[in-house]
């Protein structure tokens, strides 16, 4: 028999506005520390390989890690995951934002890595656990979405405010009360839940998952950074052997760390793939966006900011609506729908040139990032519905990995072309008998040539800053018309193997044996909400 799925309570659904602090956290963290790191690095003066292991060391390990996190918490408890992490990410922030060295706030910042690795899916696992039926639960994970949107929103505002009147460090200190917050009210209004039929870890499988992602994300961020070189593509090929490795000693487990039969699932494997694939698409255009409205369009941090909130408001607005539109348009449809609707966005990048072409870059992100809303709610929601409950927490787990990796490689490969369209019109058009110095600065970045420009007299500096806004402009374009296109195949892919799809009813073997030890029993809080009633 299938068990009975019942209603969210009133405590599930105060539970859920505790489960969105990590989210709204972690996606401030990602935007305030590039705000801050020109601050950071005239206090701490690091080296330019410290200044970047000091931005990416962080993503390493939530990539890193998420699978064994995953997995973990599905064995001794989420709950009991997610307070630990929030405890390991609350000490960490402080670390870091008192760091006294460059090395200090590397090792900082990795343990906030790894402690950031238990948040994610150990939220999004409660959720599944918490919202039994379906309705219900696409909300939640609607409204847990839109914690990253306001997060991503109010990143550079924040970041902005503090850093004007506050020392770098401050932009850590962001997460100590959000932590502590979550202490306070995660064991009152989040239940334990736990697979009791799990074995114990098998590290040697941990240790495989971390070697993995991270040699495979070391090597793509290397590649988009320098070109392919020799390092870079070994990495790679490291983590691809090292994985295929993890992968036979899962089918060969009789207690895998990761049950590969989820792969089996069409629902679940094609959403894991179609989210990895939309992210790629949209990072090389969107990572693109500040910088452009920042070194072509001459905005300031803050105005930046301004000009992408109207796009941030109006998706959030729009993602609350994706609840009521499931019961009239198949998930697949609106899915397809929202992904040929994204690839339209980026479409409305390509004429973009000027500042008064703001108008349209603002209408262009907008559109997209509502376009992209149905994939990343209804793709997160068939990730988590196609697993067991019990196995929640690894089904998460592999969908943020996927996401993770999908940014890696829409950096990688689509950055790359865009680089390369960069230092191609910079070749033919930037002045000639530059010094060799500047040259190679202004071939690099779009920052290295307003740099470089800065330094030399009146025609030669604007000839150089107009030669580097013309090749971005045709760097954003190339990115934004190859997003268009993958987002175009990924409605495709997502039209035809999705069709007529269902998520699975969970049999008897896969029935949830939840552990609530010290939380109340489910329905102890009364007056029930239901999806319809929280929505108005």
């Amino acid at each position: 028999m299938t068990p009975v799925e019942k209603p969210a309570t009133r405590r599930e659904w105060l539970g859920l506005a505790v489960l969105m602090l990590p989210t709204v956290l972690l996606a401030l963290d990602m935007t305030v520390l590039h705000l801050a790191a020109p601050h950071l690095s005239a206090d701490l003066q690091p080296t330019s390989a410290e200044l970047l292991w000091i931005l990416d060391i962080y993503g390493f390990m939530i990539a890193g890690f998420l699978v064994t996190m995953g997995t973990l918490g599905d064995r001794i408890g989420r709950r009991k995951l997610l307070l630990a992490g929030a405890t390991a990410f609350g000490a960490a922030s402080a670390l870091a934002a008192f760091a006294s060295t460059a090395e200090m706030l590397i090792a900082s910042r990795a343990v906030l890595g790894i402690a950031g690795a238990t948040l994610m899916p150990s939220t999004l696992s409660l959720l599944r656990n918490m919202f039994q039926v379906e309705q219900e639960r696409t909300l939640a994970i609607t409204v847990w979405m839109t914690g990253f949107i306001v997060g991503s929103a109010i990143g550079p505002l924040v970041g902005g405010a503090l850093l004007e009147y506050f020392w770098w460090g401050s932009v850590f200190l962001l997460g100590v009360p959000v932590m502590l917050l979550l202490l306070i009210c995660g064991p009152v209004l989040l239940p334990e839940f736990r697979d009791d039929e799990a074995g114990r870890q098998d590290w040697t499988s941990a240790l495989l998952s971390v070697a993995m992602v991270l040699a495979v994300i070391y090597g793509l961020k290397d590649m988009a950074r320098n070109g392919i070189t020799v390092l870079p593509l070994l990495a790679i090929a490291l983590g691809l052997i090292i994985g295929m490795a993890f992968t036979r000693r899962q089918r060969r487990l009789a207690e895998p760390m990761l049950d590969m039969t989820l792969f089996a699932n069409r629902m679940f494997s094609t959403s894991v793939g179609a989210m990895m694939l939309t992210i790629l698409a949209l990072s090389g255009a969107w990572l693109m966006v500040f910088q452009y409205l920042q070194g072509v369009l001459d905005l300031s941090p803050l105005q930046s900011g301004l000009v992408m909130l109207p796009p941030a408001v109006v998706q959030t607005v729009a993602s609350l609506l994706i609840p009521r539109l499931v019961g009239r348009i198949s998930r697949q449809k609106l899915v397809s729908l929202g992904l040929l609707m994204a690839a339209f966005g980026l479409v409305l990048l390509l004429p973009v040139e000027d500042p008064s072409d703001i108008p349209i870059l603002i209408a262009g992100m907008t559109i997209m990032g509502i376009g992209v809303m149905p994939m990343m709610i209804l793709g997160t929601d068939m990730v988590v519905s196609a697993a067991p409950p019990r196995k929640a927490g690894a089904a998460s787990a592999t969908s943020e990995t996927a996401t993770e990796l999908g940014m890696a490689l829409g950096i990688a490969v689509i950055g790359s072309i865009g680089a390369a369209v960069y230092r191609t019109h910079m070749r033919v058009s930037m002045p000639a008998d530059l010094p060799d110095t500047l040259s190679l600065a202004a071939m690099d970045t779009l920052g290295g040539a307003l740099g470089a420009a800065a330094q030399l007299p009146g025609e030669t500096g604007q000839a150089l800053m107009s030669a580097a806004k013309t090749a971005f402009n045709l760097a954003l374009h190339t990115n934004a018309a190859i997003g268009a296109v993958i987002l175009a195949g990924t409605a495709a892919l997502v039209a035809i193997l999705l069709r007529n799809s269902a998520p699975p009813a969970d049999d008897e073997g896969h029935r949830e044996r939840a552990a609530e030890s010290t939380a109340p029993q489910h329905g102890a809080i009364p007056g029930a909400v239901t999806a319809p009633e929280a929505h108005g």
